[in-house]
């Protein structure tokens, strides 16, 4: 992969993440008459995991394309922790039985990828991911198993 190809799928993760963002405010703006406020928070939370996710990652393939392979265990744990943060986002908004369930995985998810993130803040990318995993470890927290 050359770096072209890098800064384009870049280029196409924020713009998901963007898309991302704007579905999950619009999700917790519109519908919040249906949930409580610990759903509120965890939508919020999950929705900015996954934003904050989406950049990390595409820092870190850049890096990878440019041969840094320091931030394979990086990308890999964010690109779990945006599938589980997806995942429960859409079961809180479901209001399903399964969000305590899935809250217990998604902040064993968050730790691990905070753990990792914290190995390379010095990217501001992964600080920032790192610092969403925190937050949305402690909205699972209330709700986990």
């Amino acid at each position: 992969m050359n770096r072209r190809d890098s800064l384009i799928g870049a280029g196409a993760a924020l713009f998901a993440a963007a898309q991302t963002s704007a579905l999950a405010q619009d999700m917790v703006h519109d519908h919040s008459h249906m949930h409580g406020a610990v759903a509120q928070g965890l939508l919020a939370a999950t929705a900015d995991c996954v934003v904050k996710g989406q950049a990390c990652i595409a820092h870190c393939l850049v890096l990878l394309g440019d041969g840094d392979k320091a931030m394979a265990e990086c990308a890999k744990s964010v690109n779990q922790t945006i599938a589980m943060c997806s995942a429960l986002q859409a079961l809180t908004a479901q209001e399903s039985k399964l969000v305590p369930a899935m809250a217990n995985l998604t902040l064993e998810a968050c730790e691990i990828c905070e753990k990792e993130c914290r190995k390379h803040e010095k990217h501001a990318e992964c600080k920032a991911c790192a610092e969403s995993c925190v937050a949305c470890a402690k909205e699972c927290k209330a709700v986990a198993a």
